[in-house]
C-alpha cells in the first residue's frame, strides 16, 4: 500500500477560488483535472513528489453527484464551508479488499482536458464517508503516464498528516499497525474524542514548510 492522494473540498465560493487560496499558501500552480462522470465531480490536480498527490474537488450539479457517494461527500464538505475531505491509500490488488470490506470495488474514470482518459478501481468509499479519518482505496487501470502525480514535475513533498482520531480505527480499517511513518510521510494523531477526519497536512516547498 501507498499514499494516493489529499483531496481538499471547494468552498461555497468554488473550485476556482479554493484553487487560488492554495496556489497562494504553496507557490506552485495546480492543474485542471478533468470532469468524474461516475461521480458528478471535478478536480484541480498539484502533482506532488514520491507518486503522490493533491487535488481540490467540487460537486457539480449533475445527477451522478445525487447517486454517488463520492459526490455526496463532496457536497456535504462544501456546504459546510469547504476544506480538508480525506485521503486515499493505493493498492497493487482489490481482491484482499473485496473480501474484507464483502463488497465489489466501484469502477472510477476521467477525462483529462487533451483528451487522454484516466481509469480506476476504488472501495471503501463508504467508510470514508461515515467516518473520514479513514482512508479510501484506488488501484489505478491505466498507463502510468496519466496517474495524476505524473501530470508535471514537481517541487511539493508531502512530509505530514495531521489526523484527528483514532490511530488504532485507522489501522484496523487499513489491516495493519500505522506506525508514525508511512510511505515517507509522518502521521499524526490529534483530538481523539473530537470530529473524526483529516485536520491538516504539511508541505516542503521551495518557499519552505507550509502547513494547511
Amino acid at each position: 500500500m501507498r499514499i494516493a492522494n489529499l483531496s481538499f473540498a471547494a468552498g461555497p465560493h468554488g473550485l476556482l477560488a479554493a484553487v487560488a487560496e492554495l496556489e497562494a499558501q504553496l507557490g506552485v500552480k495546480f492543474r485542471d483535472g478533468g470532469f468524474h462522470p461516475r461521480f458528478g465531480t471535478r478536480n484541480n490536480i498539484l502533482p506532488l513528489l514520491n507518486g503522490h498527490y493533491l487535488e481540490v474537488v467540487e460537486v457539480l450539479e449533475h445527477p451522478a453527484a445525487e447517486k454517488a457517494m463520492f459526490g455526496q461527500a463532496v457536497r456535504a464538505r462544501t456546504e459546510s464551508g469547504g476544506g480538508w475531505l480525506g485521503w486515499a491509500v493505493e493498492v497493487d490488488d482489490m481482491t484482499p479488499l473485496e473480501e474484507r470490506l464483502q463488497r465489489e470495488a466501484g469502477v472510477g474514470s476521467r477525462h483529462f482536458p487533451d483528451g487522454r482518459l484516466l481509469e480506476w478501481e476504488q472501495i471503501g468509499v463508504r467508510g470514508f464517508a461515515s467516518d473520514p479519518q479513514l482512508p479510501f482505496f484506488l488501484k489505478w487501470s491505466s498507463e502510468p503516464s496519466t496517474h495524476p502525480s505524473a501530470l508535471g514535475p514537481s517541487e511539493v513533498e508531502l512530509v505530514k498528516i495531521y489526523i484527528a482520531g483514532s490511530r488504532q480505527r485507522v489501522s484496523d480499517w487499513l489491516g495493519f499497525d500505522l506506525v508514525d511513518s508511512f510511505d515517507g510521510v509522518e502521521f499524526k494523531f490529534i483530538s481523539p474524542n473530537g470530529q473524526p477526519g483529516l485536520d491538516a497536512a504539511k508541505f516542503k516547498t521551495p518557499q519552505g514548510t507550509v502547513k494547511i
